[in-house]
């Protein structure tokens, strides 16, 4: 189980991705993702055409069989890794941030596809889609990858609303190429935005890719309400509008609605076959990655 510390995180997120992926990769008999294979990570199969210079003769004489030596620009998977960088996703301001989480898990699966030799690119948004990095696979890529999300992290966003729904609309119509979307944002917090967010997620499918939403939040301030029984002062972190209350007034209320919301997530999600994938900063990242790789074992 990986401890985190916002100054390792900035200082060497390559090498916690490492760790992250190396902590829950023992153990899974086959790859999470599609079109991966554990006996042959560098191979595929002859085809009638291909040049016989590139023909394993080694595995030929063991096997019986002819396989093509891979070469990193070959990969069988495109993978999109999407992050909301909006204010919001800053908090809490102490300990590990919501930001911070996504970007260590996206190293993390980042680490994991350049091992399968899978194409993976980078998506940064808040009120746009204002960077999408081409996908290529390779550890020179990976380290582009890296740099970018740290930087990321030492520079802290201007204050930025979301527009998830217009965001996803310009995502779907940016990748040309079908692609395993991953999706890490606290999704919007305003009713009026629901139906709105659906479309663009259904938009997403329309256009043949798959999509995992990794819903980021801290547990038990956002999803639960619990806080002590005072007077608070809370700020929106994307408006800087602030409202003085005590949560006991209103925590059943809050609970409520959220539930609504979030059951409406799942149902949609469900619908349009998106995976839905909760995730508590207050977890390490590698046992939420491990959580949902098995359940993507499982249905494979």
């Amino acid at each position: 189980m990986l401890s985190l510390q916002q100054h390792s995180i900035i200082e060497n997120l390559e090498l916690i991705a490492r760790q992250v992926v190396e902590g829950f990769i023992i153990g899974l008999h086959k790859s999470p993702f599609h079109g991966f294979s554990v006996e042959f990570a560098e191979h595929r199969l002859y085809n009638p055409g291909d040049n016989l210079k590139h023909v394993d003769w080694k595995v030929y004489g063991r096997s019986d069989k002819m396989f093509v030596k891979r070469f990193e620009e070959e990969t069988n998977l495109r993978c999109c890794i999407a992050i909301d960088t909006s204010s919001s996703m800053l908090f809490p301001e102490k300990d590990i941030n919501k930001l911070q989480f996504s970007c260590v898990a996206a190293a993390a699966i980042c680490e994991l596809l350049k091992r399968q030799l899978d194409a993976f690119s980078l998506a940064l948004f808040d009120e746009t889609l204002y960077e999408l990095t081409p996908a290529h696979s390779g550890q020179v890529h990976f380290r582009r990858m890296i740099s970018r999300l740290e930087s990321l992290l030492q520079h802290k966003p201007q204050q930025k609303h979301t527009n998830t729904p217009e965001v996803l609309h310009q995502l779907a119509e940016r990748l040309h190429r079908r692609s395993l979307v991953m999706i890490f944002s606290d999704m919007p917090d305003q009713p009026g935005q629901a139906e709105e967010l659906f479309a663009a997620l259904q938009h997403l499918r329309y256009n043949k890719h798959e999509v995992i939403l990794f819903h980021v939040g801290e547990g038990a301030q956002e999803w639960e309400f619990s806080f002590e029984n005072r007077p608070y002062e809370f700020v929106d972190m994307e408006s800087g509008e602030s409202l003085k209350l005590n949560p006991a007034d209103i925590i059943d209320v809050y609970r409520e609605k959220y539930n609504k919301y979030r059951q409406q997530l799942e149902d949609q999600c469900h619908k349009y076959h998106i995976d839905l994938m909760p995730c508590d900063i207050r977890e390490p990242v590698d046992q939420v990655l491990y959580r949902y790789l098995l359940k993507r074992n499982k249905m494979m």
